[in-house]
């Protein structure tokens, strides 16, 4: 779980655990990695904390080395990705950088590194979060090198859904709409909900539950597909 600990990547953790899943739960902070596997572990279930700052493309490497030594990774969640929002004109190389090696390449090295292992088990399932709209080539704004570099997981997943279907080896690409969580503040809540087609904001178990259902079936006919899950927000 790279991101498990927050947000809805907190939600995935908690809902893997609940179907069986062991996991390894990533975190930036090692409080906050370390009190959701406490929690998870107090109601029965089996987790380990991972706290690790993700912040420059040298910690790509050196995270890539650390989870390499895990063994038998059956399912792989990428639920990081920071945000950059800010006008086109305005985005600096150091935005640009950032968002295409935490947004793609971070996903992209760590699918290669794991799918290897789930072809010779014939078993895998990679759950990959898109962005609100990043379902399809679209223009932005605010957020461009965002939305480039999560529009690309796209190709990743289908990339994944190709090479894997002969083995059990399944991706989905979550692109999630207007969710509530612990990072949004009480004006962003508002101005989301004018924005929402339904006036209201999802919670993260609106999101999670539906696409694990998607990803965990067998087989998962479902594998390969970018799911907009945003209420009509991109219709």
């Amino acid at each position: 779980m790279v991101g498990g600990s927050g947000g809805l990547g907190a939600e995935v953790s908690a809902e893997l655990s609940k179907r069986g899943a062991r996991l390894v739960v990533h975190g930036k902070t090692k409080d906050k990695a370390e009190t959701l596997c406490k929690k998870i572990v107090d109601g029965g279930g089996e987790a380990q904390p991972l706290p690790f700052s993700l912040d420059t493309p040298e910690s790509v490497f050196e995270f890539c080395r650390i989870v390499s030594r895990l063994e038998d990774i059956q399912i792989l969640v990428l639920a990081y990705g920071p945000f950059v929002q800010k006008s086109l004109e305005d985005h600096s190389p150091e935005d640009w950088m950032l968002s295409s090696v935490m947004d793609l390449a971070l996903p992209g090295a760590l699918a290669s590194l794991f799918l290897p292992g789930m072809k010779s088990r014939g078993y895998g399932r990679i759950l990959l979060f898109g962005g609100t709209r990043t379902d399809v080539v679209r223009s932005y704004s605010t957020n461009v090198a965002y939305a480039a570099a999560k529009t690309g997981l796209g190709v990743l997943t289908k990339s994944i859904a190709a090479q894997g279907a002969a083995h059990n080896v399944a991706a989905i690409l979550a692109c999630p709409g207007f969710v509530r969580t612990e990072y949004l503040s009480d004006a962003t809540i508002a101005r989301l909900k004018e924005k929402s087609p339904s006036g209201r904001l999802f919670e993260p178990h609106h999101i999670i539950a539906p696409i694990l259902d998607l990803l965990g079936v067998e087989p998962c006919a479902a594998s390969g597909a970018v799911v907009s899950l945003d209420g009509g927000l991109t219709l």
